[in-house]
């Protein structure tokens, strides 16, 4: 009796796909890196990602689902950096540094755990909502007036003497993206992130230095919004 041959154990994670992210590293055509991510690159980390969840049980993580997204996200920002003369494969390379992410994630989480104050000396937020009558109208029109103010926000970054073409090109992108909103059927940070990309033409490592730029003035925006100071 002929015997079957052995199905490999991670079929998808291939030579193809080591050959594409070396393909991606390596190219300056972004529509090209656009192709190989899209069609290679994306299904082979997903199924990595999950995979790698499952087998270390980091499944017992809160917001599980919302840390496998934002690991996907993580892993286009570094693709770039990928270096073969290193002498990694990228499967390995790729898999060490997810399972360590998720590592880091566990240790963070045990940390918050443990600053947390005892829940028997203070009431759950069930317990307060059978004490707090929510006003809905004062909290809608607050969300209302935030986004308002966001928008207008967002609409001077445009001008300010200290923005670089690929921030103006980002904050352009952020527009497309909140004017749209309704319309978008998937609404994630993997999904925000990839279409900010796309509609801003700018490679990962620009997006990313840019989004980090634009972080900080949403933090003052914030701030001075909390302060009543806007």
């Amino acid at each position: 009796m002929e015997k079957k041959p052995r199905e490999s154990k991670r079929l998808y994670f291939t030579k193809v796909h080591e050959e594409a992210i070396l393909q991606y590293a390596l190219s300056k055509d972004r529509y090209e890196k656009e192709k190989l991510y899209a069609t290679l690159i994306q299904p082979a980390f997903d199924e990595m990602v999950n995979k790698i969840v499952f087998t270390y049980k980091f499944n017992t993580l809160p917001n599980i689902d919302d840390l496998r997204d934002e690991c996907k996200i993580w892993l286009t920002t570094i693709l770039d950096k990928f270096d073969e003369s290193r002498g990694y494969k990228a499967f390995s390379y790729f898999s060490v540094i997810t399972k360590n992410w998720f590592i880091q994630k566990i240790k963070k989480n045990a940390k918050r755990l443990q600053r947390e104050v005892n829940c028997d000396d203070v009431h759950t937020e069930a317990e307060n909502d059978e004490f707090v009558t929510h006003n809905t109208y004062e909290e809608d029109r607050d969300q209302m007036e935030f986004w308002v103010a966001l928008t207008n926000e967002i609409e001077d970054w445009k001008y300010f003497d200290d923005l670089k073409e690929i921030e103006i090109k980002t904050v352009l992108a952020i527009q497309d993206l909140m004017s749209n909103i309704d319309s978008l059927e998937i609404f994630n940070k993997k999904a925000i992130y990839l279409y900010l990309r796309e509609i801003s033409g700018l490679n990962t490592k620009q997006l990313v230095a840019s989004l980090s730029s634009l972080k900080a003035k949403y933090k003052d925006f914030r701030q001075d919004w909390l302060n009543g100071d806007y």
